[in-house]
C-alpha cells in the first residue's frame, strides 16, 4: 500500500503504530537501565578481568564482604545455597573478599581455591576489595551511606532491590539461612 494515497489521519495512525512496534521490540531487547549504585567495574576473582557491575542491573543483589580466615567463612555454603535456590528468580549473591579486618591475607589464587574448590561457590566473586574507610570501593561507600551501616566485620550483607536501591543490611552473625534475611530476599524478588 502507498501511504500517500491514505487519508492524513490514517497515515499518522500507521506511523504511530510503526513507532510503537519498533519501540516494543527495542524495549524487549534493551538491557535494564543501570542504576548509579552499579555504575562501577570490579575485577573478577578467578582471572582479575574487569567486570562492569551494570551487568547485574534489574537483579536483586546480596552484596557480601568475605574473608578466608574468619569464623564466619563457613557462611560461603549458605550463601551458595541461597544463590542456587533463588538465582532463577533473579537473585545474585556477590562476594567481595576484603582484608580490612586482617583475615584475608591470601593471594587471588588462594582465595579463589578456597571459594571455588573448598566451598563450591558458583556466585560471582570479585578481587580483594577495600570495604570500609576513606579508601572503600565506591560500591561499599554507597551501600554504607544508604543504610547507615558500614561493614563492622567480614560477611556483612547488603540486600539491593531490582532498582539498585539498598533495602536492608545484615550483620556478620546473621546467617544466609536466617528467616529474616530469607524473607527480605523473597520480598525483594517478588517486587517488580
Amino acid at each position: 500500500m502507498d501511504l500517500r494515497t491514505f487519508h492524513p489521519p490514517r497515515r499518522r495512525l500507521l506511523a504511530l503504530v510503526g513507532t510503537l512496534l519498533a519501540g516494543t521490540a527495542q524495549a524487549q531487547t534493551a538491557p535494564a537501565r543501570c542504576p548509579p549504585l552499579l555504575q562501577h567495574s570490579v575485577n573478577r576473582l578467578q582471572d582479575d578481568k574487569p567486570q562492569p557491575l551494570c551487568q547485574y542491573a534489574g537483579k536483586v543483589l546480596l552484596v557480601v564482604n568475605t574473608a578466608s580466615y574468619c569464623g564466619f567463612t563457613p557462611q560461603y555454603e549458605g550463601l551458595e545455597a541461597l544463590h542456587a535456590k533463588y538465582a532463577a528468580r533473579g537473585l545474585v549473591v556477590m562476594g567481595f573478599p576484603s582484608n580490612d579486618f586482617a583475615q584475608e591475607s591470601g593471594t587471588r589464587e588462594q582465595i579463589a581455591d578456597l571459594c571455588f574448590n573448598t566451598y563450591g561457590v558458583k556466585f560471582p566473586m570479585f578481587a580483594k576489595t577495600v570495604v570500609v574507610g576513606p579508601q572503600a570501593h565506591p560500591l561499599f561507600a554507597s551501600l554504607a551511606q544508604a543504610t547507615g551501616k558500614p561493614p563492622a566485620w567480614n560477611f556483612h550483607k547488603y540486600l539491593v532491590d531490582r532498582q539498585g536501591k539498598p533495602v536492608a543490611a545484615f550483620a556478620s552473625n546473621v546467617k544466609p539461612t536466617d528467616a529474616a534475611l530469607v524473607a527480605a530476599v523473597e520480598k525483594a524478588l517478588a517486587a517488580r
